[in-house]
This record gives structure tokens, C-alpha cells and sequence, in this order.
């Protein structure tokens, strides 16, 4: 499960219990031991796990932490931060936000927390960025922003697919979501168009394993294919650490990237997009 930053750093609430069997078991046996005293029955034997009465309490226990365990889910499915499934969509209801199809638990959270910052009618960033989200699955991320004094609103959609290019029936539904009367503020002209990309080419030396097979260079390059998809949303840079990082699979010995040779900065409403990859197997070492 993946947190927005608003609810990854909450604590835990108090009303979900810390379930110890070792704990509970130990409070029955010292029950037990209580109840016989308080009879005038002499019973030394609590610490014998194959004595009956000790069966039966480390089956009552298990029992009792299942009910507790249960009661604790159930608490969770309360709070946005934990609900999943059907019950984060019960809480989505709260603030007019439907699932699409689709949508992943993740995804509906983020826009949730989107909704609420954005409840504010009066076109505020997170109230139009809601907007775009919600007006299709296939909305990766959208960023709006103005330039300079031109009170234009900007919102550049970037998609989960065709390589995070939104395509023209895309923008066509975001844009008309945002131009709803219900929802866009009567003064405000806004326009909506494809997130700009910035090529980023990747080169770099290998070094495998002496057991590495010569295709883990482009298993390698397969990697940073798919990590590249999943991470480079709008306006994340481009680390060297990170790259290397994605190419230092099973199999591969040390990695020298050669390019980018610095991190590469990009701005808030571009995304970095994946150029040529050249990845050349200078040996194996150990």
C-alpha cells in the first residue's frame, strides 16, 4: 500500500490493539489460577502445556485474538489511511468520489485526499487536479499551474499509457470535466493539453556475474523499462542513483552509468521520458 504524504505519516489510532497471544494466554492462566485458589482447589500445574484445563485456555486464547483481530479490521476500515475495497468506496462516497473502472485502492485514495483539500468552489489547484483524476482510469497524474500573470489555467495530463502521451479522446474527457458548469468558476478560462516530455538517453557499462547468462543485460534494460513507466510521473527528476539502481538486478555485478552524466531536474508539469538505452557487457567479475 502506497500512503499519500498527508496520511503515510499519521499514527496508528489508539483504538486498534497491539494482540499478543503469549500476553493473553498468560492473563487466562493467571485467571485460572485465581478462580481454583478462590475454590480451596490446589492446582499447580498451569505451567504444563499438556494439562487439559492448559489446552483449553491456549484454545480459548487463539480464539479470543481472532475475535479481536476481526474487531480490529473492522476499526481500520473506518479510517481512510487503512480502508480497502468496498469500504474505502463507502468513504469515497462521503466526498462525492465514485471508483472508476478499474481504479486501483491507491489510486481512489490520493483523490480522496484530493477531493477534500479541494472542497473549496473557488477553482482552487487541488479541486481542478481532483477533477482531471477523476475524469478518467487512465490519468496517471495532471498538474495545474498558471504562467507568469495570465490568469489562464493550465492542466497538463500525463497518461498511463502510450508512453504517458495523452491521446486527443483523453484530453477530450478531462477537458470536459473541468469545463462543467457545476464545476468550473465562471471567470476562469482553462485549457487543457498533453504533458510536454523531456528525453532522457541511458548509457552505461556492466560488469555480470561469472553465472550470469548474457541475457541479464537485456533483462537490465527490460528493468528500467518497467520502472520507468511505474515512477517518472510528472515532475519527478532523474537521479543517477535511481537509474543505476533499476539496472543492478540479479545477475549484474557493478554498474557504471555513463548517461546521464548528472542528475537531470525536471520541471513540475513535464514528465522525463525514456530515450535511447545502450547498455554494453564489458565483462564479468565477482
Amino acid at each position: 500500500m502506497s500512503l499519500p504524504p498527508e496520511l503515510a505519516n499519521l499514527p496508528q489510532p489508539s483504538l486498534i490493539e497491539v494482540l499478543s497471544f503469549e500476553a493473553r494466554y498468560a492473563e487466562l492462566r493467571a485467571k485460572l489460577v485465581q478462580i481454583f485458589n478462590a475454590a480451596g482447589i490446589s492446582y499447580d500445574v498451569e505451567n504444563l502445556e499438556t494439562d487439559p484445563a492448559q489446552v483449553l485456555l491456549q484454545t480459548s486464547g487463539y480464539q479470543d485474538l481472532l475475535l479481536r483481530q476481526r474487531v480490529n479490521e473492522a476499526i481500520r476500515s473506518w479510517f481512510l489511511a487503512y480502508a480497502t475495497g468496498g469500504d474505502l468506496d463507502v468513504l469515497a462516497q462521503w466526498y462525492d468520489v465514485g471508483r472508476l473502472i478499474g481504479e486501483a485502492d491507491d489510486a481512489l485514495r490520493a483523490r480522496i485526499v484530493l477531493a477534500i483539500q479541494g472542497r473549496s468552489t473557488g477553482g482552487t489547484e487541488a479541486r481542478y487536479r481532483s477533477i482531471a483524476l477523476g475524469a478518467d482510469v487512465r490519468v496517471a497524474d495532471a498538474a495545474v499551474y498558471t504562467v507568469d500573470r495570465d490568469p489562464t489555467i493550465h492542466v497538463a495530463i500525463f497518461s498511463t499509457d502510450n508512453g504517458g502521451v495523452a491521446d486527443a479522446t483523453l484530453l477530450a474527457k478531462v477537458n470536459a470535466a473541468l469545463q462543467a458548469p457545476a464545476r468550473r468558476m465562471v471567470n476562469d478560462t482553462i485549457v487543457v493539453a498533453a504533458a510536454a516530455k523531456e528525453q532522457v538517453a541511458v548509457s552505461a557499462n556492466l560488469w555480470l556475474l561469472p553465472s550470469a547468462s548474457e541475457s541479464i543485460v537485456a533483462s537490465a534494460a527490460a528493468s528500467l523499462s518497467v520502472a520507468w513507466s511505474r515512477d517518472m510521473l510528472l515532475g519527478r527528476d532523474v537521479t543517477r542513483s535511481w537509474v543505476s539502481a533499476q539496472l543492478q538486478i540479479d545477475g549484474i555485478h557493478r554498474v557504471e552509468l555513463l548517461s546521464p552524466a548528472e542528475d537531470v531536474a525536471i520541471p513540475f508539469n513535464r514528465a522525463a521520458a525514456l530515450g535511447a538505452v545502450n547498455l554494453t557487457k564489458v565483462g564479468r567479475a565477482y
